[in-house]
């Protein structure tokens, strides 16, 4: 994956949400977000995975469907979190419901049909790039399908909340001592905090967030001293600072800027149909001398970060160049009118969620 020296993530201010109509999102026994009243067709198009990217995806779904292009193909996104299992289609088993973009890619990897020709999932949504257990981009394989980009950055207690003993600055270097365990980066002191022993977490295992932030910082077994809360306690799920375990002075954990946007600035209480400011104790910090957030708050937010990220929708490829062709309306690029990327509707709602519109919106990899 490519990075940015810097990554801009624009959230513009958004019209009224919109009423939320029947067939939008789905099942019986569902997340706050999935569709209440109807399980999808078996020729619609329909999504799990990420916890990062499911309410923009969700709010473009809401937006897709009205559309009359959707006719043939509705769109839905099933939230990582809710409801065990789910029943992605009409003629489908249930399943449990994925949860992060590692869950979201196997679960589509591992697709089973209705009981006709028809898959019963149509992409995994992932915030991390190509990972080992994804079939190669080609005949019968996954194309990791960009359309948007995020940033990456780490988080800590808030002083409205206790404050931190960490210091509001770090490098790439001190986040791979600390997220490594070195012997001489247990203590906050050593990078001109305060004199405490450091409590590193990571999200869940299946967390695409988790995968990037490690690749960035050069780190791929993270050290005894990490802990993602699995276990009596539960997994730690991205981009929440609820978890009673970061509620702590010597915490550190990884967070997504245009996440961190989103919650802060745009979620259900100012803009946003879909999301929840679920930011808890946390906030923002610098890496390598970057801030995270600049310019005016509320109805304008610029992420900066040195981690820069592409957001990616997986599906499935016919060859290295294309996807499968009912997918293409929906993912495709500009010039093939793929709706996320030639939308403004899809535009706005990608920044409205905190991430920055991209240029590659709709290149395989």
């Amino acid at each position: 994956m490519r990075k940015l020296t810097k990554l801009f993530a624009g959230a513009v201010s958004a019209a009224a949400a919109v009423a939320m109509v029947a067939g939008t999102v789905v099942t019986a026994s569902a997340a706050p977000n999935d569709p209440p009243k109807v399980v999808p067709r078996a020729v619609d198009i329909v999504g799990v995975g990420s916890n990062t990217t499911q309410y923009v995806i969700d709010q473009i779904a809401l937006d897709y469907d009205k559309t009359p292009g959707s006719k043939a193909h509705k769109l839905y996104s099933f939230d990582a979190i809710g409801s065990a299992s789910i029943r992605t289609k009409a003629g489908c088993k249930y399943i449990d419901r994925p949860n992060g973009s590692k869950a979201g890619v196997l679960a589509l990897k591992n697709n089973t049909k209705d009981g006709k020709s028809n898959f019963c999932i149509d992409f995994g949504r992932s915030s991390g790039g190509r990972g080992s257990y994804a079939a190669a981009l080609g005949p019968n394989g996954m194309a990791y399908v960009a359309f948007a980009r995020d940033a990456i950055t780490y988080a800590t207690r808030t002083a409205k909340f206790g404050g931190t003993d960490a210091p509001g600055n770090l490098t790439t270097k001190d986040l791979t001592e600390i997220y490594t365990c070195a012997a001489s980066a247990r203590n906050w002191k050593a990078f001109g905090g305060k004199n405490a022993t450091i409590k590193p977490f990571l999200p869940q295992s299946n967390s695409g967030t988790r995968s990037t932030f490690l690749k960035d910082i050069n780190v791929t077994n993270p050290g005894s001293c990490v802990s993602d809360g699995t276990g009596a306690t539960g997994s730690i799920e991205e981009n929440e600072g609820t978890n009673k375990l970061l509620n702590n002075a010597a915490t550190i954990f990884p967070f997504s800027v245009g996440s961190y946007v989103e919650q802060a600035f745009h979620s259900g209480k100012h803009q946003n149909k879909f999301g929840t400011d679920a930011i808890g104790v946390l906030g923002l910090n610098k890496v390598n001398g970057i801030a995270p957030l600049s310019g005016k708050v509320i109805n304008h937010a610029l992420a900066v970060s040195p981690f820069g990220r592409t957001l990616y929708n997986v599906v499935r490829s016919i060859s290295k160049t294309k996807i499968v062709a009912e997918l293409v309306p929906v993912f495709g690029t500009k010039a093939q009118h793929g709706y996320l990327c030639s939308s403004k509707a899809a535009q706005t709602d990608i920044t409205d969620y905190g991430f920055l519109n991209w240029p590659t919106c709709g290149s395989l990899s």
